[in-house]
Parts: structure tokens; sequence; C-alpha cells
């Protein structure tokens, strides 16, 4: 079980704003109490909080494709990712972790890949070329994830516990 948090499209990008986010990231480390990550890219952060299961070692989140111009929060586990890593033989990984392939069937199949996912798991997926992003979960529902938008009416956020998404949007 991991925390993760997206906050997506922030009209407030002040250095305020990036520490709140931190503040409420580590809000969900009873969720991942072995690592923490923050990727940042212009108005959009994705946090992470990693409880280390599948490669313990090198699996740190946020995860990227090779270019780090995909970026994902992953909670849960990819259950065919070595069947999926084999048919992604021109992708260089960088981790051992069960989640990075994400980033690279994003890339091979665009948004249609979640369907090849057999796993329990919530993610969000951010293309820092074009700013586009997908959350998605598993067909039943395991991991949690909760989606919120800003009182702006324009920025939205996921996250993987419900009791800190309204701390979030405020």
């Amino acid at each position: 079980m991991c925390g993760i948090l997206a906050v997506l499209g922030c009209t407030d990008n002040s250095q305020a704003k990036r520490s709140r986010i931190i503040e409420l990231s580590r809000r969900l480390r009873h969720r991942g109490p072995d690592w923490s990550g923050l990727h940042c890219y212009e108005d959009c952060y994705l946090a992470h909080q990693r409880l280390a299961i599948v490669d313990p070692a090198s699996g740190d989140q946020p995860l990227y494709n090779q270019d780090k111009t995909v970026v994902v929060t992953v909670n849960g586990e990819i259950y065919n990712h070595k069947e999926l890593r084999a048919q992604l033989k021109s992708h260089t990984f960088r981790t051992g972790s069960d989640c990075e392939v994400i980033a690279h069937l994003y890339e091979e199949h665009g948004e249609n890949f979640v369907d090849m996912l057999d796993g329990m798991f919530s993610f969000v997926l951010l293309d820092t070329r074009d700013k586009s992003f997908i959350a998605a979960r598993d067909a039943i529902g395991i991991t949690p994830l909760y989606i919120g938008w800003g009182l702006d009416g324009m920025s939205d956020c996921f996250i993987s516990a419900k009791r800190h998404l309204e701390d979030v949007l405020s």
C-alpha cells in the first residue's frame, strides 16, 4: 500500500502551494513509510509515499519513461509486469519496479494500455509533452483513488486517501 497525490493544473504555483502539497503528501506517510518522492512540472505535482515491496532498492517513485517526459505515481502491484517488459524490448528500464512498465506501455500504446494491466492498482500518469494525464485504477477498485476539483474550478486532484482530499482542495 502506497500513498499517491497528484495536483494538476494548479493555478497557484507559489512556493507556499508547493510546501502545502509536500505537507499533504506527508500525511499519507502511514500508507508508505519507506520513501517520499515529488515531481513538479509547471502547474502539475505528482507526490508519492512508498511502501517498498517489489524492488525495494531502486523502485522509488514517481517513475519515468526513458527521457523522463512521462511521469507516473502508482499505488498497487502489476502482476504481469515481467510479461509486459518482455514485449517492450526497445525500452530501457531504470528500475526493477513492477509499476515502471506503466510509463513505457503508455509510450507504446497510448491510453489503451490500461487494459493490458493485470493487478491491483491506482495511478496518475502525466505526459509533459502535451500536459495530458490519465488517472486509472483496476477494474475492481481494490486500491482507492479519489478525485476532487480545486476551489478555482480548474485544478484537479487525485489522492489515495479520502480523508485528506478536502485538505488538498482548500
